[in-house]
């Protein structure tokens, strides 16, 4: 079960069927996340792609569903570490939310998943996203070449960011 973190504005809390529901089409179909969230499917496929087998926040800000943040983790000792990935609806894009909300996930996965290294991928294109990660403190590690296909079929390049956990402001 996933807590309810709060940091301001920004509270992280378990994603429900509902919530992935309604960002399969408020958030995925808008074209300011579309053109960086991969091949499309049908909105089945992504809301389940939303769920993530359970390791996923919904993202509110003063109460109102405003974006998903999705979290990977390897528990293999000698390579602990935790990957985010995240997508705001657009009206809360450029609001400094998503970095709050990154910040919040990176202390739980640090302080009670005992992660000690963060990774994010954005596409290397994606020059907002790159801003707002490298603001909470991520520092490019390098370029995965033709690392994802793009929806319009094309494989990008992308940027391989990581924080450590005494990096974390």
């Amino acid at each position: 079960m996933l807590p309810t973190l709060h940091a301001g504005a920004v509270t992280l809390r378990a994603l429900t069927g509902d919530d992935a529901e309604t960002l399969a089409v408020v958030m995925l179909e808008h074209p300011s996340v579309r053109r960086w969230w991969g091949t499309p499917g049908t909105r089945a496929e992504r809301r389940e792609e939303l769920l993530n087998e359970g390791r996923a926040f919904a993202i509110e800000v003063d109460g109102a569903l405003a974006g998903w943040l999705g979290f990977e983790e390897e528990l293999e000792p000698d390579y602990k570490y935790a990957g985010l990935d995240i997508s705001l609806v657009p009206d809360r894009q450029g609001r400094g939310h998503g970095p709050a909300a990154l910040r919040l996930a990176a202390r739980w996965l640090i302080a009670e998943r005992g992660h000690h290294r963060i990774t994010i991928d954005p596409a290397a294109r994606n020059e907002r996203a790159i801003r707002a990660y490298r603001a909470v403190g991520f520092r490019e590690v390098g370029i995965m070449r033709r690392y994802e296909r793009s929806p319009d079929g094309v494989w990008e390049d992308g940027l391989l960011m990581d924080l450590l956990a005494e990096e974390l402001d």
